[in-house]
């Protein structure tokens, strides 16, 4: 498993790698293990997520290989159709699932996506427009969605 370490907006963020993918970012409040150095397999990821944080990247084209449950997985690929710009609750996400009383478990398995904004669960939100749950922290979902569609209030005059 290769590692890599690059500076976002939001913290410094670890990816992990190895010839069968990506299997996670992550991001961490300090500078802990910070190398300059980008292995040749992760050289792309970090490509494309300093493209994304300079608002040039919408799409990511990357192998994934997360680990985790048959479920979870589900739930990651599904997170993957939430287009740029745009949210879903976790009520629809359970539905598009085929199973609206699945919805805590397609929370939680949110909750463990290992692909920090490459599988966008930041994307995902509650039913009633509310910035539920982040494990980076609900300013830095905020953040996202605000970087993900940038509208700004125009003056009327």
């Amino acid at each position: 498993m290769e590692t890599a370490w690059i500076k976002t907006p939001l913290g410094t963020a670890k990816l992990e790698g190895d010839e069968y993918g990506l299997s996670a970012i992550s991001i961490l409040d300090g500078e802990t293990g910070v190398d300059d150095r980008v292995p040749e397999i992760l050289e792309d990821a970090v490509y494309q997520l300093k493209e994304y944080f300079e608002g040039k990247r919408i799409v990511f084209d990357l192998d994934l290989n997360p680990e985790g449950s048959d479920f979870q997985k589900r739930v990651w690929n599904a997170l993957l159709d939430i287009p740029y710009g745009k949210t879903t609750s976790y009520l629809n996400l359970s539905k598009n699932l085929g199973d609206v009383k699945a919805i805590r478990a397609v929370a939680a398995a949110n909750g463990k996506n290992p692909l920090w904004i490459v599988v966008p669960c930041h994307r995902v939100i509650g039913s009633d427009g509310s910035l539920t749950g982040y494990a980076g922290g609900l300013y830095r979902k905020k953040w996202l969605l605000d970087h993900e569609n940038p509208v700004k209030q125009q003056s009327l005059f």
